[in-house]
Protein backbone atom coordinates (compact mmCIF):
# COMPACT_ATOMS: atom_id res chain seq x y z
CA UNK A 1 0.00 0.00 0.00
CA UNK A 2 1.36 3.18 -1.09
CA UNK A 3 1.57 6.42 1.16
CA UNK A 4 -1.30 7.92 -0.32
CA UNK A 5 -3.89 5.00 -0.08
CA UNK A 6 -2.33 5.10 3.87
CA UNK A 7 -3.27 8.81 3.81
CA UNK A 8 -6.68 8.03 1.92
CA UNK A 9 -7.40 5.55 4.91
CA UNK A 10 -6.78 8.39 7.70
CA UNK A 11 -8.84 11.05 6.08
CA UNK A 12 -11.37 8.17 5.91
CA UNK A 13 -11.16 8.13 9.67
CA UNK A 14 -11.08 12.26 10.46
CA UNK A 15 -9.35 15.05 10.70
CA UNK A 16 -5.06 14.68 9.64
CA UNK A 17 -2.58 17.18 11.08
CA UNK A 18 1.16 16.87 9.41
CA UNK A 19 2.11 15.38 13.03
CA UNK A 20 -0.51 12.63 12.51
CA UNK A 21 0.90 11.83 9.08
CA UNK A 22 4.49 11.91 10.19
CA UNK A 23 3.84 9.73 13.12
CA UNK A 24 1.65 6.95 11.50
CA UNK A 25 2.50 6.92 8.10
CA UNK A 26 5.99 8.44 7.85
CA UNK A 27 4.68 11.28 5.83
CA UNK A 28 7.30 14.55 5.44
CA UNK A 29 5.73 15.79 2.61
CA UNK A 30 2.00 16.25 3.28
CA UNK A 31 0.82 18.86 1.30
CA UNK A 32 2.17 17.51 -1.92
CA UNK A 33 0.16 14.07 -0.87
CA UNK A 34 -2.98 16.03 -0.44
CA UNK A 35 -2.33 17.63 -3.61
CA UNK A 36 -2.28 14.19 -5.76
CA UNK A 37 -5.69 13.44 -3.67
CA UNK A 38 -7.29 16.03 -4.82
CA UNK A 39 -6.20 15.86 -8.50
CA UNK A 40 -7.33 12.40 -8.18
CA UNK A 41 -10.68 13.91 -7.54
CA UNK A 42 -11.24 13.74 -3.57
CA UNK A 43 -12.85 16.49 -2.13
CA UNK A 44 -10.15 17.95 1.04
CA UNK A 45 -10.90 20.64 2.96
CA UNK A 46 -7.88 22.90 4.97
CA UNK A 47 -8.31 24.04 7.56
CA UNK A 48 -6.11 26.21 9.91
CA UNK A 49 -5.45 25.78 13.80
CA UNK A 50 -3.11 27.45 15.91
CA UNK A 51 -1.27 26.10 19.06
CA UNK A 52 1.88 27.35 21.29
CA UNK A 53 2.06 30.85 18.81
CA UNK A 54 2.43 28.01 15.84
CA UNK A 55 -0.23 27.24 12.62
CA UNK A 56 -0.63 24.29 11.28
CA UNK A 57 -2.99 22.74 9.09
CA UNK A 58 -6.03 20.32 9.57
CA UNK A 59 -7.06 18.12 6.92
CA UNK A 60 -10.39 16.71 6.53
CA UNK A 61 -12.01 14.29 3.54
CA UNK A 62 -15.55 15.48 2.15
CA UNK A 63 -17.67 13.15 0.02
CA UNK A 64 -15.23 12.34 -3.50
CA UNK A 65 -15.59 14.58 -5.77
CA UNK A 66 -16.93 13.51 -9.71
CA UNK A 67 -15.60 15.32 -12.29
Amino acid sequence: MNQNQRLLQMLRRGPVTPIDALQEIGCFRLSARIKELRESGYNIQTELAFSGGKRYAVYTLREKQTA
